[in-house]
């Protein structure tokens, strides 16, 4: 069965710096969706096998820029009445490599928007209260020269 959800991300590094998450998103429902990067990029089970939002801290969920949130809380994405998205973020706690690194584990986008854990409901210190996954993708090493037609949907421009 093929997907009806389309996507493709970058994730560029700056030592010491920051990491660039850009991309697009296709065939998701008009609205606010949730954007976070899971513990793991296991998918023996689909999307329920790539564990929590990651959080090595042991912090409550919240905003991206939240000093108390989980290192894979990442907010929202916009899908458009077309049913486009682009994703274009960047992030000054995050790294690829190293104890804490999101190389090997999973960015997801969920079903409903995420209430940056300040909704009330019971999942919103652990969730944001946004659904299931919808979407899932492993983060890994890919050559930038398999995907030169994609170059102008993830430019900081």
């Amino acid at each position: 069965m093929e997907s009806k959800f389309h996507s493709y991300s970058r994730f560029a590094y700056f030592q010491g710096s920051w990491v660039s998450i850009t991309g697009t998103v296709e065939g998701l429902s008009p609205g606010k969706h949730g954007l976070h990067i899971h513990e793991f990029g296991d998918f023996s089970r689909g999307c329920s096998s790539t564990g929590p939002h990651y959080n090595p801290f042991g912090n409550d969920h919240g905003g991206p820029e939240d000093e108390n949130s989980h290192l894979g809380d990442l907010g929202n994405i916009l899908v458009h009445i077309n049913g486009l998205a682009k994703i274009q973020m960047v992030s000054h706690r995050l790294t690829i490599y190293g104890e804490h690194g999101i190389l090997g584990r999973t960015l997801a986008i969920t079903e409903f928007e995420d209430d940056l854990g300040r909704g009330g409901h019971d999942y919103s210190k652990t969730t944001g209260n946004s659904g299931n996954k919808v979407i899932c993708s492993m983060i890994g090493v890919a050559r930038e020269e398999y995907f030169p037609e994609r170059g102008h949907l993830t430019s900081l421009d």
